[in-house]
């Protein structure tokens, strides 16, 4: 697993395009909008700077029968997910496990969410936390850990 952070609109996804997918793949790769769940009604195709959606719904399908080394699925945007299952009262860290088993060669991109003031709204904090304490322990299970500011990747493991 790769494990990508920084803050919003840095260019996170653009870098893993970049650095993680080769060009001759690029149509084969799911990118996942805050979601872990593949489907088969919705396809990305890849722009210059990012992956840009060709139907709604924020879900791609999975390729079958890759033969290319890589990713097998790009998490994008893994916050919202993890605020959409804390909204439905679900736990969010044993989901992600799960797809991590799943998919153990996936990129998971996820904004930091924990600088700045604190908020005052109870769900606000605990939203934080939990954020905070799973990107703690995926980073411990990732294989490369790498802050992006302002397009450029900084490994930090």
């Amino acid at each position: 697993m790769i494990l990508i952070i920084g803050g919003f609109a840095q260019g996170k996804l653009h870098y893993v395009e970049q650095h993680y997918v080769q060009r001759e793949d690029r149509q084969e790769v799911p990118v996942l909008d805050g979601t872990l769940r593949l489907a088969s009604d919705s396809k990305i195709t890849w722009a210059t700077e990012s992956a840009v959606e060709t139907m709604p719904g924020k879900q791609t399908e999975q390729p079958t029968g890759r033969q290319t080394a890589g990713p097998q699925v790009i998490v994008n945007h893994l916050h919202r997910y993890i605020r959409e299952q804390l909204r439905q009262g679900t736990d969010p860290e044993a989901m992600i496990a799960n797809f991590y088993k799943e998919y153990p060669d996936c990129i998971l991109i996820c904004d930091e969410i924990g600088n700045g003031i604190v908020p005052m709204e109870a769900e606000e904090r605990t939203y934080r936390e939990c954020t905070g304490r799973i990107l703690e322990g995926l980073a411990a299970q990732a294989d490369e850990v790498v802050r992006v500011v302002c397009g450029i990747g900084q490994k930090i493991k």
